[in-house]
């Protein structure tokens, strides 16, 4: 049985290619797809993430458009990294497919309501607004969705401070609710997905299916790589979001760790730190773990094959 997910999302190149990941893959079913602010405003997101449902030919699943803003703080959005669109590089064909018309918390929560308790895994790539705020609006979603496997903090990594991750720093408190809920949650963050580089032997392989959504992803690493070696110092870029995916799909593609996790909201140098306690072995109680080590060749084996699977997409 295919795994049914949630994708949560800004995308976002990163995002862009978690979707294609996720439609492309027979052992995941993309049930829904909600967008919520972060690399860019949410309605270019939400613009971005229906240009990349056309390119993928993915139809029949619902898109919703999610919170505009943080819960607490100010809106923060990753132009340095994403470009101005969100999605800057490719050049995006209008959407085809229309918005649900319901608010993407209101689709979680029916998705979720609509399944047997643990059909849905929850998988989010962005900050954490929506998920937190389907929690708390419908508490009942806790024991019922399967997992929450999100990209997003980092154990000893930080991005966006010295010690914070993006998707994590920009709702530091909606981070909080999710990690403190107990659903399990996987954490798969930057110490994993820093890993995830696509090296020129990975756009070798892209390359070679030869489709224009495998065009894309080119085109798609092509300004990344630009993006993270003129901010972060990277000669490849590392593709974080797919990796989240790829533990839904194959688990063994990375190895986890138990422990517990949390999300520092009041340090004035540590705001967004997700704070991971290895100092002995997580109790019997502990709901979080975080992974530690990608299989690279597993990893990009499986984007190369969902793209390949997806094949040309008739216009």
């Amino acid at each position: 049985m295919a795994r049914k997910i949630i994708l949560d999302c800004d995308p976002g190149h990163d995002d862009a290619i978690a979707m294609l990941l996720a439609h492309g893959n027979p052992d995941v079913e993309l049930v829904a797809v909600t967008t919520v602010v972060g690399n860019a405003s949410v309605e270019k997101v939400t613009r971005n993430a229906l240009s990349v449902a056309r390119i993928a030919g993915i139809t029949g699943v619902p898109f919703a458009a999610g919170c505009p803003r943080p819960l607490v703080r100010d809106i923060e959005t990753a132009p340095e990294i994403h470009g101005d669109t969100g999605l800057d590089g490719p050049e995006l064909p209008e959407p085809t497919l229309a918005l649900d018309r319901r608010h993407a918390v209101d689709l979680i929560i029916d998705t979720v309501m609509a399944h047997e308790p643990g059909e849905i895994t929850i998988v989010p790539t962005a900050g954490l607004t929506n998920i937190a705020l389907a929690a708390r609006k419908e508490p009942r979603i806790v024991e019922r969705v399967r997992e929450v496997v999100l990209m997003g903090g980092g154990y000893h990594e930080g991005n966006w401070s010295a010690v914070a991750e993006f998707n994590i720093i920009i709702d530091p408190e909606a981070a909080h609710i999710v990690f403190n809920e107990k659903w399990p949650v996987t954490m798969v963050g930057l110490d994993l997905t820093h890993q995830a580089l696509a090296t020129p032997a990975v756009e070798e392989k892209i390359a070679a299916v030869g489709t224009k959504p495998a065009t894309f992803v080119l085109e798609l690493l092509d300004f990344f790589r630009e993006a993270y070696r003129e901010n972060q110092g990277f000669e490849h870029p590392p593709v974080h979001d797919p990796c989240a995916v790829a533990y839904v799909i194959d688990p063994d593609v990375m190895t986890v760790r138990r422990a517990p996790v949390d999300v520092e909201l009041r340090g004035a140098l540590t705001v967004g730190m997700t704070v991971t306690d290895f100092r002995a072995p997580a109790p019997d109680d502990c709901t979080t773990q975080v992974a530690v080590k990608l299989d690279h060749e597993r990893f990009w084996n499986l984007v190369v094959d969902a793209l390949e699977r997806i094949g040309d997409v008739a216009e």
